[in-house]
């Protein structure tokens, strides 16, 4: 898949319309903990000022749902583009209002204007075509930039892409990268190819686990879906997290693995808690003796060690998911250890954004792996082999 390319477009003293992913997590107190999203982005950015381009940020930050509430400005984020551009970023104080229009219009050659949050507008999920004219009438060119929200057909995303013909879109540098990345790994791997699944449902995995299932060597599940397999192998889980409705899926991903000789681990071990809290008594107890009441929150330490024998020849590994929760400090070891053992090894190691490009960041992991996407959506869509709707219209046509 080529996409229409930034280097391709005629952008010299031009303004430009770059769709990022600012969706930053932050802290109690107002300040972003982790701006990896707002770094990826600089590359893009600067690409057009060294073009002598006026330049036209937006993006989207948490779910305010249409309305304008103050903890969802992307004041923060303003401040720390200030400083990692070294200029000054003007913040328009709404999205397509006067005051962002009459800033969009009088923005000259070299300058930054961030366009409030998005999502202050109701139109922008629905994909609202007024909106997305509006958005379209204040630049020359549009670049998307934003792998994370690609999955979503929104106005800024596949909507505005509708006044733009392909002399004057294009994908950024972070969308180019990610796209050709998941492509390559998906399509022509290095081999032995692994795969470690987690998170807490099946549900919101079972069509990439599908789709990669042909593609892979081995398969390692772990996190709260692996109870649901786990259920379905006639296993006593106590109160583990299950989704009943989905055990027949489950058992057919098993079959389908055992079809196309996909070695399929699952957890021999966990680590099983009365409630779900710091101080509740926890205990390790294999995967076949869970007692009544009580629930698996992590891989226990035998599972660590088969996974880890498991993935010892792999040449190239696919995380998405934690193998716990590992939010909880205490349920956070069997996902700390797999993350080390990954990071230690030779293989071509890619993280699928969200969690576990949390996870690994909380571990200080993230510069020993190969690549960490910055989409977790976006990334798990691609792997069900889906075209993503913020792509297609970026794609070359032959």
């Amino acid at each position: 898949m080529k996409l229409l390319s930034i280097k391709n477009l005629d952008l010299e003293g031009k303004k430009v319309f770059i769709r990022c992913d600012f969706n930053v997590p932050m802290d109690e107190f107002g300040n972003i903990s982790d701006d990896r999203r707002i770094r990826s982005a600089i590359s893009t950015i600067n690409f057009c000022l060294d073009k002598n381009c006026a330049v036209i940020l937006a993006s989207h930050f948490g779910r305010p749902d249409g309305e304008v509430i103050e903890k969802y400005s992307l004041a923060p984020v303003a401040l720390r583009l200030r400083q990692l551009l070294k200029r000054d970023v003007e913040l328009a104080s709404d999205v397509v209002g006067e005051d962002a229009m009459k800033k969009s219009k009088e923005l000259q050659k070299h300058q930054v204007l961030l366009l409030e949050n998005l999502r202050y507008e109701a139109g922008e999920t629905k994909n609202d075509v007024e909106l997305s004219k509006k958005l379209a009438s204040m630049a020359e060119f549009y670049v998307n930039d934003a792998f994370g929200v690609s999955h979503r057909a929104h106005a800024s995303v596949e909507g505005i892409t509708h006044f733009f013909d392909d002399e004057h879109k294009a994908a950024g540098f972070l969308l180019d990268k990610e796209i050709n990345f998941f492509g390559k790994l998906v399509n022509n791997p290095v081999r032995p190819f692994a795969a470690i699944v987690g998170g807490s449902k099946v549900s919101g995995k079972l069509e990439a686990l599908i789709n990669l299932l042909p593609k892979v060597d081995k398969i390692f599940i772990g996190g709260g879906m692996a109870f649901t397999f786990l259920k379905q192998m006639g296993y006593n889980i106590g109160a583990s997290l299950v989704e009943d409705d989905l055990l027949q899926d489950a058992q057919h991903v098993m079959d389908e693995a055992k079809k196309l000789g996909v070695k399929f681990y699952l957890p021999v071990d966990v680590i099983a808690a009365e409630r779900f809290s710091q101080d509740a008594v926890s205990k390790i107890v294999t995967a076949q003796e869970i007692p009544n009441n009580w629930m698996g929150l992590d891989i226990g330490p035998a599972t660590v060690r088969l996974y880890r024998e498991g993935l010892n020849d792999v040449q190239t590994v696919l995380w998405n998911g934690p193998m716990g929760v590992y939010e909880m400090e205490k349920f956070a070891r069997g996902s700390s250890k797999i993350a080390h053992f990954v990071a230690d090894s030779y293989a071509t190691t890619v993280v699928g954004g969200g969690d576990t490009a949390d996870l690994v960041q909380r571990i200080g992991l993230d510069e020993e792996m190969s690549f960490i996407s910055t989409g977790g959506g976006a990334s798990l869509e691609l792997l069900e082999g889906k075209i993503l709707p913020g792509v297609a219209p970026l794609i070359v046509k032959n």
